[in-house]
């Protein structure tokens, strides 16, 4: 598929990573001679030095002959820009990056009148991430299928847990909990192990099920923790004003500090019934003073990672019992990691999951339909929603009759709204929601599952 990407920066560069790994011919435009270097040096791509905006550079591009356009610059305004132009020069499908909240008002209206198939928000898919993790604090991340039906959750094994050494085939009589364990993370690698496959402390898992099962596990465990009521979060950025919305409408209430005094202005008019604090955060009096030691949950959300990493261990120090962080640059991740900080959110790659969904989905067969796409375990594995077709490949067959493709796993079938955890007796059915684990990048549709 040829897929343009206008804006080389952190969103632009993530996305043509990916794209680029599963063999799409990937062309990236920016202005900066620099970056354009940069990311030539770095990656399989074509790269074109030039305006977004402009159609000559565009047409250099070859937008005309373009599956997809991803209009991720900077600015709102050349993205929609950008956008236009491209869909007139002929580019089959346009997303462009936009996050104005006054623009996103209009969400409806700009799609048809830009002629955009997809609008894309980094800051609202950074809230949204934020929000479902705060909703099952005992989860390091929780990723919602099937309109929340099923979940897959991360844990870590902990020194001296009762997962320690239990082989697979035993969890679930072990710990009297129906959950499935889908992938494996231990020393760098990520596994989709079987039944026989024994736990080790230190273990990263990603948990399958409903989420009643989940928190009978995570009670089993010892590692179920109160529900969030009072969040702290750290910098006023268009992520905090959504995800403060956000959770007021859950029942939580919010504490935002932010040091710039005219963003505190604008926060108070846009926040009603949460409470700014107008403060520097990196200061632990601050902190102390408006809340820090009765939040339930901190998160750290301002535009720089070192204030981020900072603010958040100082909570952790404070004992704070969930924290969440927001970083840009992947090698601070592993620092926080080994902090026992392990709640972390990247806008960027949130983006290039959204944009890695769609264009898997534009390659559909007619068997199945693609749904949701989650990256696991560092984007080494996959965990995809397809809902099954009347003429899919694996349909009308017990899974143990199926030949599946190595180091895949249907790890849930949702029928009627009803999770169900396979075992080899079970049969899918045309209208089922298959969830498949898989090494990343290699399931385009659901008949990919089948060898």
């Amino acid at each position: 598929m040829k897929i343009i990407i206008a804006g080389g920066g952190k969103i632009g560069h993530s996305v043509a990573a990916i794209l680029a790994d599963e063999g799409h011919d990937v062309t990236v435009i920016d202005h900066d001679a620099e970056l354009i270097a940069q990311l030539s040096n770095t990656l399989d791509v074509i790269c074109v030095e030039g305006s977004a905006a402009n159609a000559d550079t565009l047409r250099e591009a070859g937008a005309a002959e373009a599956d997809l356009l991803l209009a991720a610059t900077q600015t709102d305004e050349v993205n929609m820009v950008c956008g236009i132009s491209a869909r007139h020069l002929g580019a089959k499908h346009v997303i462009a990056r936009i996050r104005d909240p006054e623009y996103l008002s209009q969400k409806t209206f700009l799609r048809e009148a830009l002629g955009l198939d997809l609008i894309v928000n980094p800051d609202y898919e950074c809230a949204k991430e934020i929000a479902r993790i705060l909703r099952f604090p005992s989860a390091v991340r929780v990723d919602t299928f099937s309109k929340g039906s099923v979940e897959i959750v991360e844990h870590r094994v902990a020194e001296g847990s009762v997962l320690d050494g239990l082989q697979l085939k035993d969890l679930g009589a072990a710990l009297g909990v129906k959950v499935l364990v889908s992938v494996v993370e231990r020393g760098g690698d990520a596994l989709i192990p079987n039944g026989v496959f024994a736990l080790r402390a230190g273990d990263r898992l990603n948990i399958t099920g409903t989420v009643q099962e989940l928190r009978r596990f995570f009670a089993a465990v010892g590692q179920l923790r109160k529900p969030v009521r009072q969040v702290m979060i750290v910098g006023g950025s268009r992520a905090a004003v959504y995800l403060t919305r956000m959770l007021q409408e859950s029942g939580m209430s919010v504490t935002v500090v932010e040091k710039d005094r005219e963003r505190c202005d604008r926060l108070c008019d846009l926040l009603k019934d949460a409470h700014i604090v107008c403060g520097d955060a990196t200061r632990s009096d601050v902190l102390q003073e408006d809340g820090l030691s009765s939040a339930d949950a901190f998160v750290a959300l301002t535009g720089e990672d070192g204030d981020n990493i900072v603010t958040a261990m100082y909570a952790r120090q404070c004992a704070v019992g969930k924290i969440v962080v927001k970083v840009n640059r992947e090698h601070f991740s592993e620092l926080l990691e080994g902090a026992g900080l392990d709640s972390i959110v990247s806008p960027k790659d949130l983006v290039a999951e959204q944009l890695a969904r769609y264009v898997r989905a534009m390659s559909n067969s007619a068997g199945s339909s693609m749904e949701t796409l989650y990256r696991l375990a560092d984007g080494k594995i996959e965990a995809l929603e397809f809902c099954v077709g009347e003429h899919a490949a694996c349909v009308g067959k017990p899974l143990r009759e199926l030949k599946l493709r190595p180091n895949t796993l249907i790890a849930a079938v949702i029928r009627g709204g009803k999770c169900l955890l396979p075992d080899g007796n079970t049969v899918i059915l045309p209208g089922d929601h298959a969830i498949v684990v898989s090494a990343a990048g290699k399931l385009k549709n659901l008949d990919d599952i089948v060898l």
